[in-house]
């Protein structure tokens, strides 16, 4: 029986071989590496003021043995950042992308191996202004050659390329007048411009630019009964939707934050077949469909219906039953905690890596909850002493697909 690792003992790992440092190290991956960062030097006052820093940033530690053998992919979330990082499992860069936009809010390599990424592009609307603003699309392969690219100023969150070829974007526009004062929860008076509230939608379109389909979350919400769920958010949108995937049957997995719900749409028909909310969701992101057919999500728990304190959890659903059969969280919950973005990906081994989105940590962990590899973001951005060095999402791919992004055009 291999002993359990502690998240303390992990840095006793730090030095031990792995299973990809020559892979690491080869002509075709570090040709396109970047400099580590430097180690963060004290404030001149004395104590560095970003906590994170002061706790550690960059490569912490992994078990060699237990750790899925892979490279993970990251963009960070900074506005002034327009690099995607992929990182070996020591923490070594291997290899960027140089990107025309900065996150929005994150990238992901398709099957084919070409970097699918979503951009900001800010602008004067209500949701252009937004932190989670997108208004851009594009595919880049591996030498950094932009090989499409689409823009729609009320894009967020998220897009996916399609089985089909197509492209989904999720995107927010202003509520139907009269569907405003029918929706409860949130602050009273906090929507914007005298009144006004953002609702989701789903626009499939093709490369060319071409929209083929559409989806309105209102004509197929209730505003009554799909309340948002804190009473303290803001009544500036509904619905707030963070993660849209494509499920193997062609449907759609569609997530919303402000009612912490998720639901399944008929590509067909455009109804909602499925559906689960709170409890035991709270604000959760990025739900997507395992090979078993049950669901994997970061259920974040700004705001709990059935809990006390607020704390983050990794679940896997099983949809015909609804029941949790599978999660992590810390023993003393609060101590694993992300109000907002974050994500988590089941791993062939049967481990899963969590993004602790928040505080930029990334971390993987066995079936059994023991954590097996740690690394946490060490490229801030934004302002003096607010540094942040959050990221949307993150992904491990393994040496096979990373082979074939670099062949990919």
């Amino acid at each position: 029986m291999k002993p359990r690792i502690t998240r303390r003992g992990l840095i006793r790992f730090a030095g031990a071989a792995g299973g990809l440092g020559a892979l690491a190290g080869s002509p075709g991956l570090a040709g396109g590496a970047a400099a580590q960062p430097a180690a963060s030097a004290p404030a001149a006052e004395g104590i560095e003021p970003i906590t994170t820093k002061r706790r550690g940033v960059g490569f912490h530690g992994y078990d060699p043995g237990r750790a899925f053998p892979g490279f993970t992919l990251f963009a960070p979330s900074a506005e002034t950042n327009k690099t995607v990082f992929l990182i070996d499992l020591k923490g070594s860069v291997v290899h960027t992308w140089d990107m025309p936009y900065p996150p929005g809010s994150y990238g992901y390599l398709t099957d084919r191996g070409t970097l699918f990424y979503n951009g900001k592009i800010p602008n004067s609307t209500h949701i252009g202004r937004s932190a989670f603003q997108g208004g851009a699309v594009l595919e880049m392969d591996w030498k950094g050659r932009i090989l499409w690219e689409l823009k729609r100023p009320d894009h967020h969150h998220d897009g996916i390329r399609l089985s089909n070829g197509n492209v989904l974007l999720l995107c927010s526009m202003p509520l139907p007048d009269a569907v405003v004062p029918m929706v409860r929860g949130g602050r009273s008076g906090t929507e914007y411009d005298n009144g006004k509230m953002n609702g989701d939608y789903l626009v499939e379109m093709t490369t060319e630019g071409n929209v083929v389909w559409e989806w309105r979350a209102w004509e197929h919400l209730d505003p009554i009964t799909d309340t948002i769920t804190a009473v303290q958010d803001n009544r500036d949108e509904w619905t707030h939707g963070n993660g849209i995937s494509e499920m193997p049957d062609g449907n759609i997995l569609l997530s919303f934050r402000n009612i912490s719900t998720v639901v399944m749409i008929d590509r067909r028909t455009g109804e909602i077949y499925w559906k689960l909310g709170a409890p035991p969701l709270s604000g959760q992101h990025a739900p997507y469909m395992l090979p078993n057919g049950h669901l994997l999500l970061f259920d974040n728990g700004p705001h709990r219906l059935d809990e006390t304190l607020p704390f983050s959890r990794v679940l896997e659903i099983d949809p015909a039953s609804k029941d949790i059969v599978w999660k992590f969280q810390e023993r003393r919950t609060y101590n694993f905690f992300s109000a907002r973005i974050s994500n988590a990906q089941r791993l062939p081994n049967g481990n899963t890596l969590v993004n602790e989105g928040l505080f930029g940590r990334f971390f993987e962990v066995t079936a059994e909850g023991d954590v097996v590899w740690e690394y946490v973001n060490p490229y801030f951005g934004g302002p003096p002493k607010m540094e942040s060095n959050q990221v949307f999402r993150v992904y491990r791919y393994n040496a096979d697909q990373i082979a074939r992004a670099q062949a990919a055009t």
